[in-house]
């Protein structure tokens, strides 16, 4: 598997594109982003369909997946800390490794954070950007406080063992989708939210949702001088569409915002054609290769 250290962290990546692809081809460049937990994986099926245009580029992001961090966590590594800025910096210095100077993003809930940031910060090394399931919300402090209180709680608790109860994936992803997915795609999720680093898994709670995000964030949506897709499934209980339609709001010009109908936070797995149709518009190109997923 290859691996590229960045920042003191081997980060995972790969490419989709032509059966053994290790380098790209020719092609644009499209960077897949994953969210909170999660992994290059649940981007495959898209990146598949989308490699006769691109040359797909996929990564976990530091802590994520199985861009792990180094035992015992090294202090130039720790004091990176996990603001949403520090993971923007780790794909530019990831893309710096691999010779890209510019290319398109497609990036999913806090994924799609990460991506907003890197558009503002690097506006000169991106085409087009889609945000998958992203928007912006209120301050509420007591929510906040809630919700970070009952996450560590989630990410302390997870045994190894959870993942052969049966039937848990599915009660895991319940809450995520409107459509069922099949069991392995669902396995996949509980094992990327089981192998992700603790210091990590938390860190980005509380930089993802906190004050100073619900205040950076909107300045952020209004600056972007990228064009960009926000996606929203209907049903998203995540991060619902209406905080997608609230982002976009604030930067008519350069954000269009679409909501796929009876999907929820993962559009691209729920209803692969459809976002693939709309990605595809939005980029003035032609029909995606459709893949069974």
């Amino acid at each position: 598997m290859p691996f590229l250290e960045i920042r003191g962290v081997d980060h995972y990546y790969e490419w989709i594109g032509q059966p053994g692809q290790l380098v790209p081809s020719g092609k644009p460049v499209m960077v897949f982003i994953h969210g909170w937990a999660g992994s290059t994986r649940y981007w495959q099926s898209t990146a598949l369909a989308l490699a006769n245009q691109f040359d797909c580029l996929l990564y976990d992001m530091r802590g994520f997946g199985r861009s792990h961090l180094p035992r015992p966590i090294p202090e130039a590594v720790a004091n990176l800390g996990y603001g949403l800025d520090t993971f923007a910096d780790d794909l530019a210095l990831l893309l710096d490794a691999l010779g890209l100077d510019r290319v398109y993003l497609n990036a999913h809930s806090t994924g799609g954070s990460v991506a907003v940031l890197f558009v503002n910060h690097y506006p000169q090394r991106v085409e087009r950007a889609i945000l998958t399931c992203n928007g912006v919300f209120e301050y509420q402090a007591i929510a906040f406080k809630l919700f970070h209180f009952f996450s560590r709680y989630v990410v302390a608790f997870r045994p190894s063992w959870l993942a052969k109860i049966p039937q848990v994936d599915r009660l895991f992803m319940a809450r995520f989708l409107h459509r069922p997915l099949p069991t392995t795609v669902n396995r996949a999720f509980l094992e990327d939210f089981l192998m992700a680093d603790y210091e990590v898994a938390l860190g980005t709670v509380y930089t993802a949702v906190s004050q100073k995000a619900a205040e950076e964030m909107p300045q952020e949506f209004a600056h972007i001088q990228v064009p960009t897709l926000l996606i929203s499934g209907e049903y998203d209980q995540i991060i619902p569409a209406k905080l997608g339609q609230n982002a976009a709001a604030l930067n008519e010009k350069f954000v269009q915002h679409q909501v796929i109908p009876k999907t929820a936070h993962f559009p691209m797995l729920e209803d692969a054609e459809t976002y693939l149709g709309s990605v595809m518009q939005f980029l003035g190109m032609g029909e995606p290769s459709m893949v069974n997923h």
